[in-house]
């Protein structure tokens, strides 16, 4: 609802406004002083009685609710909208292999328009990050694009000394990794998902144990692009998939105090044909066959961009503005691309969460 203070500071402008532009139709004192003052009776009358009448209340709530639900929005849309720099290292003497990624020095940054800068997106530090997610349960689940966000994600809130360790446990073929950071009491999953039909079974049993993490971050594509190569096929099951997470929202009663999860999708990368390193998966991963995948996506009304349930995090986009320079298998990109996807999905639970670091 429309607050005390904002229909206060309504009724102040109006109470002094309007007889001050009546004053310029010359009208006597008498009558500014009567208008005034039954201009302010009648505001502080309506104010008092509009709980008393539903109809009006509801209607100042969702004119409430629209702006902010507005601007929500809006920030989430725009919250993937990132430019990068990718230009060859100074400091390396060496430069023989010119062609590997780790010669170029990769920045990035949100686009300088009005529209994002209003949003206020932000790059978090470990101490952000640590604050932001302290006490949570965060599910990542997927391939190893997924991987590679997990790995992003616990470099925020990790010391350098501990990610070595971590890295070899995360990346052990086809494996569910969990860890708990107890300096903040965030508990960590990632669940080995690369087909839809894995998400769509995870949720269910998140659904039947009536046992829900705060944030769900999930991604698939990429293995059933190279091993069913049938995009019709992909786009029923992200309809099956985006049935079940429905199913878990808007609200229930057994989530509890904290409401419904935060989702994000992981967005498929762009593949480089020429760069992948099997010759299956240049046959079956061609960029017409990528690009039917990618209006499955579009298809499926997964994402909140199409009315959905689930947060893109753009690694399309990602990974076509960082390039070539930014991957050696035409796959699997350099770690400053996960980096940006985890400060997006940062920020957007900034939003969603109405916190302000």
């Amino acid at each position: 609802m429309i607050g005390g203070i904002q229909l206060g500071v309504l009724a102040a402008c109006l109470v002094l406004f309007v007889p001050m532009l009546m004053a310029g139709w010359h009208l006597s004192r008498n009558k500014m002083l009567f208008f005034s003052g039954a201009l302010f009776i009648t505001l502080a009358v309506c104010v008092h009685l509009t709980p008393y009448f539903p109809s009006v209340s509801e209607f100042a709530s969702s004119f409430s609710s629209f702006v902010v639900f507005d601007h929500r929005n809006s920030c989430i849309n725009l919250v993937n909208q990132i430019a990068w720099d990718v230009k060859p290292r100074t400091d390396l003497i060496d430069k023989s292999d010119n062609s590997s990624f780790e010669y170029y020095e990769k920045n990035w940054e949100w686009v300088n328009t009005g529209k994002v800068n209003a949003c206020e997106f932000q790059k978090l530090g470990k101490s952000d990050a640590s604050d932001l997610l302290n006490g949570s349960w965060v599910v990542v689940a997927g391939d190893s694009q997924a991987r590679l966000v997990v790995l992003s994600l616990l470099s925020f809130v990790l010391e350098k000394e501990r990610m070595d360790s971590v890295r070899d446990d995360l990346f052990r073929r086809h494996s569910d990794y969990n860890i708990v950071v107890h300096e903040i009491g965030l508990k960590l999953d990632f669940i080995w998902a690369p087909y839809e039909k894995n998400l769509t079974d995870l949720v269910i049993k998140f659904k039947v144990k009536r046992k829900y993490p705060d944030v769900l971050v999930m991604g698939s594509g990429l293995w059933h692009m190279l091993h069913c190569t049938n995009a019709t096929d992909y786009v029923v099951s992200l309809r099956v998939l985006k049935s079940s997470v429905v199913s878990l929202l808007p609200f229930s009663p057994e989530l509890g105090t904290n409401g419904p999860p935060h989702l994000f999708w992981i967005g498929m990368p762009m593949l480089i044909n020429g760069m992948l390193n099997t010759e299956e998966k240049r046959e079956k991963m061609s960029d017409e066959m990528w690009h039917a995948y990618d209006r499955a996506l579009g298809d499926s009304k997964l994402l909140r961009q199409t009315g959905g349930p689930l947060v893109l995090l753009d690694i399309q986009s990602l990974t076509w503005n960082c390039g070539p320079r930014c991957t050696i298998d035409g796959m699997h990109y350099d770690g400053v691309v996960y980096e940006a996807a985890v400060h997006i999905m940062l920020n957007a639970l900034l939003i969603e969460s109405h916190q302000v670091l």
